[in-house]
Protein backbone atom coordinates (compact mmCIF):
# COMPACT_ATOMS: atom_id res chain seq x y z
CA UNK A 1 0.00 0.00 0.00
CA UNK A 2 1.91 3.19 -0.94
CA UNK A 3 1.44 5.79 1.41
CA UNK A 4 1.71 10.15 1.04
CA UNK A 5 2.95 11.44 4.61
CA UNK A 6 3.42 15.17 5.12
CA UNK A 7 4.41 16.60 7.99
CA UNK A 8 6.08 19.32 10.27
CA UNK A 9 8.98 18.99 13.05
CA UNK A 10 6.85 17.95 15.57
CA UNK A 11 2.96 17.00 14.86
CA UNK A 12 1.38 16.33 18.05
CA UNK A 13 -1.12 13.68 16.49
CA UNK A 14 -1.41 11.72 13.20
CA UNK A 15 -4.87 11.76 10.61
CA UNK A 16 -5.06 8.85 8.38
CA UNK A 17 -7.26 10.48 5.25
CA UNK A 18 -8.91 8.06 2.55
CA UNK A 19 -9.75 9.73 -0.46
CA UNK A 20 -13.39 10.50 -1.95
CA UNK A 21 -15.37 8.03 -4.29
CA UNK A 22 -14.17 10.04 -7.69
CA UNK A 23 -10.86 11.77 -6.62
CA UNK A 24 -7.42 10.29 -5.96
CA UNK A 25 -5.36 10.96 -2.79
CA UNK A 26 -3.55 13.19 -4.37
CA UNK A 27 -5.81 15.53 -6.29
CA UNK A 28 -6.08 18.97 -5.50
CA UNK A 29 -8.63 19.13 -2.33
CA UNK A 30 -6.75 16.38 -0.92
CA UNK A 31 -3.36 18.29 -1.26
CA UNK A 32 -5.07 21.47 0.09
CA UNK A 33 -6.58 19.79 3.31
CA UNK A 34 -3.50 17.87 4.08
CA UNK A 35 -1.28 20.87 3.68
CA UNK A 36 -3.78 22.95 5.68
CA UNK A 37 -3.78 20.01 8.58
CA UNK A 38 -0.08 19.72 8.89
CA UNK A 39 -0.18 24.03 9.00
CA UNK A 40 -1.93 23.25 12.40
CA UNK A 41 0.13 20.71 13.55
CA UNK A 42 -0.51 16.99 12.41
CA UNK A 43 1.04 14.39 10.70
CA UNK A 44 -0.86 13.75 7.54
CA UNK A 45 -1.25 10.00 6.17
CA UNK A 46 -2.99 9.26 2.92
CA UNK A 47 -3.96 6.67 1.10
CA UNK A 48 -5.41 5.41 -2.12
CA UNK A 49 -7.71 2.25 -1.95
CA UNK A 50 -7.55 -0.65 -4.56
CA UNK A 51 -9.96 0.26 -7.34
CA UNK A 52 -8.44 4.11 -7.54
CA UNK A 53 -4.68 3.00 -7.24
CA UNK A 54 -5.89 0.65 -10.27
CA UNK A 55 -6.80 3.55 -12.19
CA UNK A 56 -3.17 4.63 -12.24
CA UNK A 57 -2.20 1.87 -14.49
CA UNK A 58 -5.37 1.89 -16.56
CA UNK A 59 -9.33 1.17 -16.58
CA UNK A 60 -11.30 3.43 -14.60
CA UNK A 61 -13.15 0.96 -12.26
CA UNK A 62 -16.05 2.41 -10.08
CA UNK A 63 -16.13 3.39 -6.55
CA UNK A 64 -17.38 -0.38 -4.89
CA UNK A 65 -19.26 -0.81 -1.93
CA UNK A 66 -18.26 1.46 1.17
CA UNK A 67 -18.97 -2.15 3.14
CA UNK A 68 -16.17 -3.91 0.77
CA UNK A 69 -13.71 -1.16 1.76
CA UNK A 70 -13.40 -1.84 5.57
CA UNK A 71 -10.35 -4.31 5.71
CA UNK A 72 -8.72 -2.05 3.15
CA UNK A 73 -8.94 0.74 5.82
CA UNK A 74 -7.93 -1.43 8.50
CA UNK A 75 -5.23 -2.15 6.56
CA UNK A 76 -3.87 1.54 6.24
CA UNK A 77 -4.37 1.58 10.54
CA UNK A 78 -1.62 -0.84 10.61
CA UNK A 79 0.70 0.28 7.89
CA UNK A 80 0.25 3.97 9.80
CA UNK A 81 3.64 5.20 11.12
CA UNK A 82 3.21 4.56 14.76
CA UNK A 83 4.26 6.69 18.07
CA UNK A 84 1.58 9.52 18.03
CA UNK A 85 -2.10 9.30 18.82
CA UNK A 86 -4.24 8.12 15.81
CA UNK A 87 -6.97 10.29 14.33
CA UNK A 88 -9.07 8.33 11.49
CA UNK A 89 -10.83 9.75 8.47
CA UNK A 90 -11.22 10.83 5.36
CA UNK A 91 -13.03 13.18 2.93
CA UNK A 92 -16.88 11.71 1.59
CA UNK A 93 -16.27 7.65 0.97
CA UNK A 94 -13.16 8.01 2.40
CA UNK A 95 -15.06 9.09 5.78
CA UNK A 96 -17.94 7.17 5.33
CA UNK A 97 -15.81 4.34 5.31
CA UNK A 98 -13.50 5.36 7.87
CA UNK A 99 -16.97 6.12 10.42
CA UNK A 100 -17.72 2.17 9.85
CA UNK A 101 -14.37 0.89 11.29
CA UNK A 102 -14.51 3.46 14.22
CA UNK A 103 -15.69 2.14 16.60
CA UNK A 104 -13.80 -1.08 16.51
CA UNK A 105 -10.41 1.31 16.48
CA UNK A 106 -11.23 3.18 19.18
CA UNK A 107 -12.52 0.08 21.36
CA UNK A 108 -9.54 -1.36 20.84
CA UNK A 109 -7.42 1.59 21.85
CA UNK A 110 -5.90 1.87 18.01
CA UNK A 111 -7.97 5.24 17.06
CA UNK A 112 -8.63 7.90 19.20
CA UNK A 113 -11.04 9.98 17.07
CA UNK A 114 -12.75 10.27 13.54
CA UNK A 115 -12.73 13.14 11.17
CA UNK A 116 -15.03 13.55 8.32
CA UNK A 117 -14.71 16.44 5.29
CA UNK A 118 -18.34 16.53 3.00
CA UNK A 119 -19.50 12.88 4.66
CA UNK A 120 -22.10 11.87 2.45
CA UNK A 121 -25.21 11.49 4.83
CA UNK A 122 -27.26 10.48 1.22
CA UNK A 123 -26.64 10.80 -2.87
CA UNK A 124 -27.24 14.35 -4.46
CA UNK A 125 -31.15 13.95 -4.62
CA UNK A 126 -31.99 11.02 -2.98
CA UNK A 127 -32.71 12.25 0.82
CA UNK A 128 -34.72 9.49 1.30
CA UNK A 129 -31.62 6.97 0.97
CA UNK A 130 -29.97 7.55 4.15
CA UNK A 131 -26.03 7.02 5.10
CA UNK A 132 -26.55 7.40 9.07
CA UNK A 133 -27.66 4.14 10.79
CA UNK A 134 -24.44 3.33 12.17
CA UNK A 135 -23.94 7.13 13.13
CA UNK A 136 -27.04 7.32 16.23
CA UNK A 137 -24.93 5.32 18.34
CA UNK A 138 -21.39 6.31 17.36
CA UNK A 139 -19.51 6.06 20.56
CA UNK A 140 -15.76 7.35 19.03
CA UNK A 141 -15.05 11.21 19.53
CA UNK A 142 -15.78 12.22 15.90
CA UNK A 143 -16.08 15.72 13.73
CA UNK A 144 -17.50 16.15 10.69
CA UNK A 145 -16.76 19.34 8.33
CA UNK A 146 -19.87 20.46 6.24
CA UNK A 147 -20.72 22.84 3.75
CA UNK A 148 -23.73 24.38 4.30
CA UNK A 149 -24.89 23.69 0.77
CA UNK A 150 -23.57 20.25 -0.08
CA UNK A 151 -25.54 18.25 -1.89
CA UNK A 152 -25.07 15.02 0.30
CA UNK A 153 -26.22 16.65 3.46
CA UNK A 154 -27.33 19.96 4.73
CA UNK A 155 -27.96 21.53 7.85
CA UNK A 156 -31.74 21.42 7.58
CA UNK A 157 -31.57 17.50 6.81
CA UNK A 158 -28.67 16.68 8.95
CA UNK A 159 -30.52 18.35 12.44
CA UNK A 160 -32.72 15.99 11.90
CA UNK A 161 -30.81 13.09 11.40
CA UNK A 162 -30.52 12.22 15.43
CA UNK A 163 -26.71 11.37 15.21
CA UNK A 164 -25.26 10.64 18.38
CA UNK A 165 -23.97 13.14 20.67
CA UNK A 166 -20.08 12.21 20.19
CA UNK A 167 -20.34 13.56 16.67
CA UNK A 168 -19.66 17.49 16.21
CA UNK A 169 -20.60 19.03 13.29
CA UNK A 170 -18.72 22.20 11.51
CA UNK A 171 -20.45 23.81 8.89
CA UNK A 172 -18.53 25.96 6.86
CA UNK A 173 -20.75 28.96 5.46
CA UNK A 174 -21.48 28.41 1.45
CA UNK A 175 -19.24 25.70 1.18
CA UNK A 176 -19.86 22.45 -1.54
CA UNK A 177 -18.80 18.91 -0.90
CA UNK A 178 -15.34 20.02 -1.47
CA UNK A 179 -16.12 22.76 1.11
CA UNK A 180 -15.58 25.57 -1.26
CA UNK A 181 -17.59 28.13 -1.23
CA UNK A 182 -18.69 31.07 -3.57
CA UNK A 183 -16.32 33.90 -2.66
CA UNK A 184 -18.90 36.76 -4.10
CA UNK A 185 -21.68 35.30 -2.19
CA UNK A 186 -19.87 34.17 1.55
CA UNK A 187 -16.68 36.32 1.40
CA UNK A 188 -14.39 33.81 2.18
CA UNK A 189 -12.05 31.43 -0.10
CA UNK A 190 -11.42 27.75 0.10
CA UNK A 191 -8.43 27.99 1.70
CA UNK A 192 -10.17 30.06 4.39
CA UNK A 193 -12.72 27.36 5.10
CA UNK A 194 -9.35 24.60 4.88
CA UNK A 195 -7.91 26.46 7.38
CA UNK A 196 -10.74 26.57 9.66
CA UNK A 197 -11.58 23.07 9.29
CA UNK A 198 -7.63 22.65 10.08
CA UNK A 199 -7.90 24.74 13.58
CA UNK A 200 -10.86 23.62 14.44
CA UNK A 201 -9.74 20.12 13.98
CA UNK A 202 -6.49 20.95 16.06
CA UNK A 203 -8.96 22.32 19.30
CA UNK A 204 -11.08 19.11 18.55
CA UNK A 205 -8.25 16.28 18.53
CA UNK A 206 -6.22 17.79 21.54
CA UNK A 207 -9.06 17.09 23.49
CA UNK A 208 -9.73 13.52 22.65
CA UNK A 209 -6.21 12.67 22.17
CA UNK A 210 -5.57 14.13 25.80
Amino acid sequence: MDLIIDGGPDPFATILLAHGAGAAMDSGTMTSLAAALVAAGFEVVRFEFAYMAARRTGGRKPPPRAETLLDEYRAAVAAAPPGRPLVIGGKSLGGRVASMVADELFAAGRAKGLLCVGYPFHPPGRPERLRTAHLAALSTPALVAQGTRDPFGTPAEVGAYGLSDRIEMLWLEDGDHDLKPRKTVSGFTHADHLRTVAEAARDWARRVTA
